[in-house]
């Protein structure tokens, strides 16, 4: 434990790798995701990580010819780490200021996935929040699995234009109807399939929580 905090211990060291799970970004997506770090302290923890062999850079193609950080494979092997401690946190209260990325929320869905009884969707599912496109699959194992990207093979579609407005419906904080009605939420295809994926998320238990908006 103490070799492995000596790697990724320091402050933000694993935020940073959280951002890079779901694939490479470009350094001003990590600020974005990352809004209370500063630039050089970003700078430093990805040169951290990079000495370590956990993070590293190339250059995408043409037309792009954009410079993205990216996790190497044992950057990845943290990923298990990372939905543990995710796991844990998440019964903690967020504080007055938490914000969560797009990055981080796809996370915590993975984190708090549970099919129940009647379990989860059957075929994959896309969510689309402002820009970033995600697909998320059922694992027969029982858990969640979420990808960035897109692909015609998704039966339904869960859009929003913000992380807030999907995180207050998932978790039971703003009423579905409401938030079709305010147009924060929209869902097409097979309707069903997408309530079934949006039932899948239990809020965790934490300490002053009020009750789910049912």
């Amino acid at each position: 434990m103490a070799r492995a905090l000596t790697v990724v211990g320091e402050r933000w060291a694993l935020l940073v790798v959280r951002e890079l799970l779901l694939g490479p970004k470009r350094f001003a997506d990590l600020t974005r995701g990352l809004p209370a770090i500063s630039q050089n302290v970003l700078s430093q923890r990805l040169r951290e990580l990079e000495h370590a062999g956990l993070v590293t850079r190339r250059v995408l193609g043409p037309p792009a010819s954009a410079r993205v950080y990216e996790l190497t494979a044992r950057g990845r092997e943290l990923e298990e780490t990372l939905l543990a401690l995710g796991r844990w946190g998440s019964r903690q209260p967020l504080p007055p200021t938490g914000q969560l990325s797009v990055d981080a929320l796809m996370l915590a869905l993975r984190t708090t996935y549970d099919p129940g009884p009647d379990g989860g969707p059957t075929s994959p599912v896309a969510v689309r929040v402002g820009a970033d496109r995600f697909v998320a699959v059922a694992d027969p194992g029982g858990g969640l699995t979420v990808t960035r990207g897109e692909t015609d093979r998704c039966v339904a579609t869960v859009a929003t234009d913000d992380v807030g407005s999907l995180l207050e419906v998932v978790y039971g904080y703003r009423r579905l109807d409401d938030a079709e009605r305010d147009g924060l939420l929209r869902m097409r295809g097979d309707r069903r399939s997408a309530l079934r994926f949006l039932g899948c998320f239990p809020r965790p238990v934490t300490t002053g929580d009020p009750p789910p908006a049912g």
